[in-house]
């Protein structure tokens, strides 16, 4: 469904993504793995058609470049950083972005219900939560029923609590059927939602590897989140402790 085949990017002498060949398949979703400044975003931007670039990247079969508007319309996208009109209602700006995509109207109610945002039509969009507006990004990029999914870093602004439900929510997405490509720097983001992960470096493409064997390769740690009333905290430290693990607060 995705293919970068050499894919350069640089600026000057320096390459912010250097020779990266990738394939992602029908319905498979794939992580780009790295820290800041590893070419992650990059190759999204490139993706997206945003950026100059040598070598070639294909979207269903379209050439980025050749066929960009084409290839354009296989994919939805969630940025990292949400630019909306906070004066608008929720369902205004779902109007706009149908109306910019060419989706039906009729499309609307059910993609805001679909990510729990049904009763919240009226509401101004500065008035939303972090994790509404990131749902509503969410929403928007569904709106048109690409068989593609986009995203860059998309729980990186969000709390404990609306993490969890965003990777609820894009799981079932994946289990909708869509191709999906990401980029992260999140291990359980990545353990969660991934079925494969492209390690990147310096703008190279160091391994892929299946999600389960990231922390192994990489050297990491998994870390598992639990989300405890808070009259069940002490009782909660004292178990895992007790099984020999690391637990502590967060929040």
């Amino acid at each position: 469904m995705i293919e970068f085949a050499n894919l350069t990017k640089r600026y000057g002498k320096f390459a912010a993504v250097d020779n990266l060949t990738l394939s992602v398949k029908p319905q498979e979703a794939v992580a780009l793995w790295g820290v800041n400044g590893a070419g992650k975003t990059t190759a999204i931007k490139c993706l997206l058609g945003l950026l100059r670039f040598d070598g070639q990247i294909t979207v269903g079969g379209c050439d980025v470049r050749r066929q960009g508007r084409a290839a354009r319309q296989l994919i939805g996208y969630v940025p990292q950083e949400l630019a909306f009109y906070k004066e608008m209602t929720t369902v205004d700006m779902a109007q706009f972005y149908a109306r910019l995509k060419g989706a039906p109207a009729a499309r609307i109610a059910p993609v805001l219900a679909q990510v729990g945002l049904g009763e919240q039509g009226g509401k101004r969009v500065g008035a939303l939560s972090g994790g509404m507006k990131q749902r509503l990004a969410l929403a928007l990029a569904l709106l048109g029923d690409p068989p593609v999914l986009v995203m860059d870093e998309p729980t990186s602004n969000l709390d404990t609590a609306a993490r969890s439900q965003l990777l609820h929510l894009l799981l079932e997405v994946k289990r909708g059927g869509k191709t999906i490509i990401f980029s992260s720097h999140r291990i359980e983001e990545v353990e969660t939602l991934a079925d494969r992960v492209a390690v990147m470096e310096h703008g190279r493409l160091q391994f892929t590897c299946t999600a389960g064997e990231l922390a192994r390769r990489v050297g990491l740690r998994t870390q598992v989140k639990f989300l405890v009333p808070g009259s069940q905290l002490d009782q909660a430290l004292a178990i895992l402790q007790g099984a020999g693990l690391q637990a502590r607060r967060n929040g």
